[in-house]
């Protein structure tokens, strides 16, 4: 195997294309056991065992930049949690130095703001997707199961601190569950949390792999209905189970959805009918829509 630590490229529609660094390839590290994971039970832990050093990734790194000429985001990951790594810092600040024209990336449970170091270490990164699953305190520790009881306010005022000093672009992401926050009350509290964070992007998924633990997903009938609740800022559902049937609109109705609601191309692409792209393409050649950027995906709003 020529890389040990680096994996990809990868093409998402989230993204561009993608070429990941793993933090920890020996085994699970992390300090949450989401009951969504996909990837084998392992203990909580605070951090990563037997993890690769800094110098390692950036010597794989550089041969896989030198092999991969187009790719378009460095992303920080892991067999659970990448925040934990110990170099952290100097990881990022060596990524910097090496980057062109690519953006770097940390998927990160949203834990890494409860330490003022490793917050500040994110700033210098240009993308940041934290977690946040639910606002009630309940329900994200029966979902989350962190190593250590996290006050779920508190846990939102340092993401809205952080979003605050961050100069790059921050992604909220949450993962529904069958019967823990897919509730039309959760997202309200949800889209309240969001308001104060205030990211430039949502991303609502749901579990479409088999996952460690009991649990299940929903269907995308109902990723779109909780995602009605969601009108802190543009949202993208994630989800590769097709809608049953597809959205109809007119003219005036497009109008309506989306002032409150930007539509990503992916979801005008899938789950638009032929009648409605039409309409809305008569929006876009009379000026009153516009086609905008939101870290990497193309979304359209009034």
């Amino acid at each position: 195997m020529k890389y040990k630590f680096i994996f990809g490229p990868v093409s998402s529609r989230r993204f561009g294309s993608s070429l990941g660094i793993d933090l920890s390839p020996e085994q699970k590290s992390c300090n949450f056991d989401c009951l969504y994971c996909e990837l084998a039970k392992a203990k909580v832990v605070r951090t990563i065992a037997n993890e690769p050093s800094t110098s390692e990734i950036i010597n794989e790194l550089k041969d896989a930049l030198s092999e991969f000429k187009d790719i378009d985001v460095i992303t920080i990951t892991a067999n659970g949690e990448p925040s934990l790594y110990s170099d952290l810092s100097n990881l990022i600040a060596q990524i910097n130095l090496l980057k062109t024209t690519q953006k770097s990336l940390i998927l990160s449970n949203g834990s890494a703001v409860l330490n003022p170091k490793i917050s500040n270490t994110l700033l210098e990164l240009d993308i940041v997707k934290f977690s946040l699953d639910s606002a009630n305190p309940k329900t994200f520790r029966k979902i989350d199961r962190s190593i250590d009881k996290i006050d779920t306010d508190n846990l939102i005022e340092l993401m809205s601190e952080f979003r605050m000093k961050f100069k790059g672009e921050l992604i909220m992401e949450v993962l529904v569950v069958a019967g823990y926050n897919d509730s039309d009350d959760e997202f309200i509290a949800l889209n309240k949390a969001f308001k104060k964070i205030s990211p430039h992007r949502i991303d609502i998924s749901t579990i479409d792999r088999p996952p460690a633990h009991n649990a299940s997903g929903v269907s995308s009938q109902k990723l779109h209905h909780l995602s009605t609740f969601i009108d802190a800022a543009p949202v993208n559902i994630a989800s590769k189970m097709p809608l049953k049937s597809k959205f109809d609109y007119s003219q005036d109705e497009l109008e309506k959805l989306l002032k409150l609601r930007p539509q990503s191309l992916y979801d005008i692409e899938n789950n638009f009918t032929q009648n409605a792209k039409i309409n809305l393409q008569n929006l876009i050649n009379q000026g009153k829509v516009i086609e905008c950027d939101l870290v990497g995906m193309k979304f359209y709003r009034i």
